[in-house]
């Protein structure tokens, strides 16, 4: 097996329990000694100078896979910081606070409990795509012979360091008259989906005076028995919107499996998940940045675009899916000197320039708490902030399959057609901020909303989004654009059938 399919965008995944493991010691061996040949040139220092934090999720895999990465670290001289288990913000934050060189964290996030992974950090971000194809051809080439299973590394407990960062951020946001208990009167459930969630509720809510209690899989089970430690999925978010019925709490948040990504419920358990997310998150960033500009993905709806720059006088950049692709695009717009203090994507990926631009769905719920309180004084509650902005009265998706093996070069062409033919298409406008795949909106007579179709970032598929805002109008849409994506052969269109 070619060491190369384990890529996956701008980590290394594969599976890791069972017959079909393609994350084995030996693969898991060679990709760390390439790590370190592309760590060492990255950061310009010999391994035997280097310092590399590693931490792991809950997954079972986990520790099998730690042992081999730092036995190969130990062997070629680098000095290892054992986290063991943490959430992937945090592997980044010790190149921050403890001066690491570099960190590795392993993880599949919200993905089955078979799979994990690897993701890597210097203090300048995560490694991108490139990096990861320099790591797997190194590794294809490396020699892992002779190295023991014996290891020296030291074990700390950074997590307890960084959720004290959280603790004093809220501390000092809220300046309450205890000020080392600013949430006591709250009630804030957590729901950690048996990931690495679970230490927000203990060390950062519990600690500052929250009522926990009704909080949810806190306990890190890598089989995750309960639901799919995911934010976007639909049984996970009742869990929690349920948890804060019952419970009757001023609040609710959710974590994926390694707290990059989070999702939260208002007091009557409506999920702010999303395009709410993002709307709340962008609310947040241009407090100080007036007229900033917020990157997100492609399939945010038009409420959330009239939001941002109507209701909150910023700008709306819409990018492509990809957590990574809007952060960097955020990072160049910066460069050029255009204000911008926020990327999200609409799974729950935010990063804010205040944050090294860090992906975190820990320190996104942080600034949020502090909000709640905040609020709280003047009467005020979360969902007075995004109360203005518009929701689609229905939306839909649809993954269409490329059955060629050229697939990138054919899902290239069918959205290139499908431009040529909206330009011929009554009551159809194609967007003005286009900047991946094609979006178009459509009259009241056609559907009234948009529809965009995209080539997925990795896989051989065409996704199709459409919303409307008219009861009945996504069923107008998908059926106007049947009858042109109907005539390529090279497409698995039974999702039409299914839908």
């Amino acid at each position: 097996m070619s060491l190369i399919s384990l890529k996956s965008g701008t980590d290394i995944r594969g599976t890791a329990i069972g017959e079909k493991t393609d994350l084995t010691d030996e693969a898991v061996r060679k990709i760390t000694m390439g790590f370190i040949k592309v760590a060492a040139e990255k950061c310009s220092v010999a391994p035997e100078k280097m310092t590399v934090a590693v931490g792991h999720d809950s997954r079972l895999s986990a520790e099998r896979i730690k042992k081999n990465v730092i036995s190969v670290l130990c062997a070629n001289g680098i000095k290892v910081l054992d986290c063991s288990l943490a959430s992937t913000p945090a592997m980044f934050m010790t190149t921050v606070t403890l001066g690491c060189t570099a960190s590795v964290q392993i993880t599949a996030s919200h993905h089955p409990f078979d799979k994990n992974g690897l993701k890597f950090f210097t203090k300048h971000g995560g490694f991108e795509s490139n990096d990861i194809i320099k790591i797997l051809e190194y590794a294809e080439q490396a020699d892992i012979s002779g190295i023991a299973d014996a290891e020296t590394s030291e074990k700390i407990d950074f997590m307890s360091q960084y959720a004290d960062i959280l603790c004093k951020m809220i501390c000092d946001g809220v300046n309450a008259e205890n000020f080392e208990k600013p949430l006591e009167g709250f009630h804030i459930v957590t729901d950690a989906g048996n990931g690495v969630g679970g230490f927000y509720a203990e060390k950062v809510l519990k600690k500052l005076g929250a009522d926990i209690s009704g909080s949810l899989f806190l306990d890190p089970d890598g089989n995750f028995p309960n639901h799919a430690p995911n934010p976007e999925d639909k049984t996970a978010m009742k869990f929690i919107s349920d948890a804060v019925i019952a419970s009757e709490a001023d609040f609710g948040v959710i974590f994926d499996t390694d707290v990059d990504r989070a999702a939260c419920v208002d007091e009557n358990g409506n999920e702010i998940n999303r395009n709410s997310l993002v709307a709340l998150a962008s609310a947040i960033a241009l407090e100080g940045n007036a007229g900033g500009t917020i990157v997100t993905d492609s399939v945010t709806s038009d409420g959330l675009k009239i939001f941002i720059e109507e209701h909150l006088g910023g700008k709306h950049h819409r990018f492509r899916r990809g957590y990574k692709n809007v952060i960097n695009e955020a990072i160049r717009l910066n460069s050029e000197g255009i204000n911008c203090p926020l990327a999200i994507e609409t799974s729950g990926h935010a990063a804010l320039r205040e944050n090294y631009f860090l992906d975190d769905g820990a320190y996104l719920i942080t600034k949020i708490i502090i909000l709640l309180a905040s609020l709280r004084k003047d009467g005020k509650k979360i969902g007075d902030i995004i109360s203005s902005l518009k929701q689609p009265k229905e939306e839909k998706e649809m993954r269409f399959k490329i059955l060629t093996d050229d697939f990138k070069s054919y899902g290239e062409e069918v959205i290139k057609s499908l431009e040529k033919y909206a330009k011929t298409r009554d009551g159809w406008k194609i967007a003005d901020d286009n900047r991946e795949g094609i979006r178009i909106s459509l009259d009241e007579n056609h559907g009234n909303g948009w529809m965009l179709l995209r080539l997925s970032v990795h896989d051989p598929i065409l996704p199709f989004n459409a919303e409307s805002d008219s009861e009945g109008g996504v069923k107008i849409i998908t059926n106007e654009f049947y009858e042109f994506i109907k005539k390529f052969d090279m497409l698995d269109l039974s999702a039409f059938r299914t839908n």
